[in-house]
């Protein structure tokens, strides 16, 4: 329907340039958003403001000669003008009935849309440093990106979800350090206990593991320890492993998969590092200064230079990132979608700057990014910070193993990423309304439990007998408006790079339909008007499933 209703705005203003009202030249983007109030109409749009500037004209004025040429028709049964000029447009009931039927024939289809074209679309998330268990930041990494994923993958796009393992530099040796001082009996408390070594307990884990001659097997990793104490770089290759499969594990937990798993390291080892520096040098977009190589950010909006190659002779973070996006483009992904926490946010320039420079036709804002805050995890009304296990942080598996997968993920993806989040983790675990997951998941079941119950009583339902008329009363109109939403929100959300719009309308609509069905009873003698209510629920517990689907989320049919 918002597709209809933007058809006959444009038709309208193809009417008022014929007219003269508007000038030949007047090509508005047409933008229609759902109204934050039932009772201002289903959508609303700012036209008529856009074009009054060129129109030398009022904008209510001309919001009135728009919708009276917009004329009659079968699917707007009421257009107010409210404000300076905004048009509220409310839906012809008969129209919006209609989407009960596109759903029951569509199914898990319904609401996909080919915005993509199959277009090549890479998208890398988590991300990891190999030296810990997997943090509850990480957690919304991970459930941000994966429903990345899946909404994007919904709209057409040929998605790749991809993990980049930092498997390289100071951070991966002190990993290998403090592994050894486990398997030589140090302990965290001990003086000798290096300044930046980890402390968890995971760390004498996988000491023992070491000294066991303990084979692991990652993804794409398989590393048997020798045992042998003073081998620093076996050591160091056994922990990197080992974390790895942690974080597989952690990440199969949740339900996460991945298509690519780079690693750091591969850059250095072929070469990439090193020739993408020579490249930018050959560009002349370095030069020399303090004993440092430096690259010329600041021809590209950067506040300032950045070093590339440190006084001894090492590449500071952002270069390999260079290299690494560098491969990314060179693999034919002409869009890539990084989803990093916020502490990457000054990365972001200095990024785009080196790939610009590289001149090799990246356009200068690829990649694109979301960034995601970090996230504040709550029991008792008390913030909870440490992990025995990790020694530092909550882990992902804690939350999952306490709370369950369904609801982390939901409330991990529910907030716009780049807002703070706090986990609460009484609320995820209550059986309550106001449990957001718990609230939407059983109004999917209540719906299950609609076509049993059908069933039981012998009264099957029956799509050719349903007179979707009759479906009149407030209860029922809000429902299906909202199940017309649904196509437009999953759009929306694509474009914008939004996941959490997807739970922000399954939330209103478990809303509309816990209304719908405490309001009418569907198991009525009137077998039109019983299998229109059917309809309806059947429509809604499709439209619960097809969103939760993109978050990750399980729809269960008895609760």
């Amino acid at each position: 329907m918002k597709e209809q209703l933007i058809e006959l705005l444009e038709s309208a203003v193809t009417t008022l340039k014929t007219s003269g009202v508007l000038a030949d030249d007047a090509a508005p983007r047409i933008n229609l958003d759902r109204t934050k109030s039932k009772e201002h109409g289903d959508l609303a749009t700012n036209l008529a403001l856009m074009l009054a500037k060129g129109a030398k004209m009022p904008p209510r004025d001309l919001a009135a000669k728009l919708v009276e040429a917009i004329g009659d028709n079968d699917i707007i049964a009421k257009a107010d003008i409210a404000g300076p000029g905004f048009i509220n447009f409310f839906f012809n009931d008969a129209a919006a009935s209609q989407v009960v039927e596109i759903i029951l024939a569509e199914k898990s289809e319904f609401g996909r849309v080919n915005l993509g074209n199959n277009e090549k679309l890479q998208v890398e998330f988590v991300s990891a440093n190999p030296t810990g268990p997997l943090h509850v930041g990480h957690g919304r990494g991970a459930a941000v990106g994966d429903s990345l994923c899946r909404l994007l993958g919904a709209v057409g796009y040929d998605v790749t979800a991809e993990f980049y393992y930092n498997d390289a530099g100071q951070q991966i040796n002190n990993l290998g350090i403090s592994t050894q001082c486990r398997i030589q009996g140090l302990t965290p408390d001990d003086s000798a206990w290096p300044e930046n070594g980890y402390r968890g307990d995971y760390i004498q884990d996988i000491a023992n593991d070491y000294l066991e001659k303990a084979t692991v097997s990652a993804k794409d990793i398989e590393v048997t320890a020798s045992g042998d104490a003073d081998d620093i770089d076996d050591i160091t290759r056994f922990a990197v492993a080992y974390l790895r499969r942690e974080q597989d594990l952690d990440l199969k937990a949740f339900e996460v998969d991945f298509d690519v798993y780079f690693l750091e390291s591969s850059l250095y080892n072929e070469g990439k590092v090193e020739s993408t520096v020579q490249s930018l040098i050959a560009n002349d977009k370095t030069y020399e200064k303090d004993g440092a190589l430096w690259l010329k950010t600041t021809d590209y909006g950067d506040d300032k230079d950045r070093v590339m190659r440190k006084t001894d002779g090492g590449y500071t973070y952002f270069v390999p990132d260079v290299a690494y996006h560098k491969n990314k483009w060179e693999r034919g992904f002409k869009r890539v979608i990084n989803e990093q926490g916020a502490d990457h946010h000054s990365t972001v320039t200095r990024v785009r700057a080196g790939l610009q420079a590289l001149d090799v036709g990246i356009p200068p804002a690829w990649p694109e990014y979301v960034l995601h805050q970090m996230v504040m995890v709550m029991r008792g009304g008390e913030e909870v910070k440490i992990s025995k296990r990790a020694g530092s942080y909550i882990t992902l598996r804690d939350l999952i193993e306490e709370v369950g997968r369904d609801a982390t993920r939901y409330f991990l993806v529910s907030r716009r990423p780049d807002s703070q989040l706090t986990f609460d983790i009484d609320l995820a675990m209550s059986k309550s309304n106001e449990n957001p997951v718990y609230y939407i998941q059983y109004a999917h079941a209540r719906a299950c439990s609609v076509a049993r119950k059908l069933i039981d009583e012998g009264k099957p339902f029956d799509a050719d007998k349903a007179d979707l008329t009759l479906l009149s009363s407030d209860e029922e109109k809000n429902l299906l408006k909202a199940l017309a939403h649904y196509p437009v929100m999953v759009k929306s959300a694509a474009e914008k790079l939004e996941p959490h719009a997807v739970a922000t309308y399954l939330k209103a609509l478990a809303a509309d339909y816990h209304s719908f069905y405490n309001a009418h009873k569907v198991l009525v003698d009137d077998e039109p008007l019983r299998n229109a209510r059917a309809a309806v629920s059947q429509a809604a517990s499709q439209v619960i499933y097809n969103g939760l689907d993109i978050l990750g989320v399980s729809a269960p049919e008895k609760m």
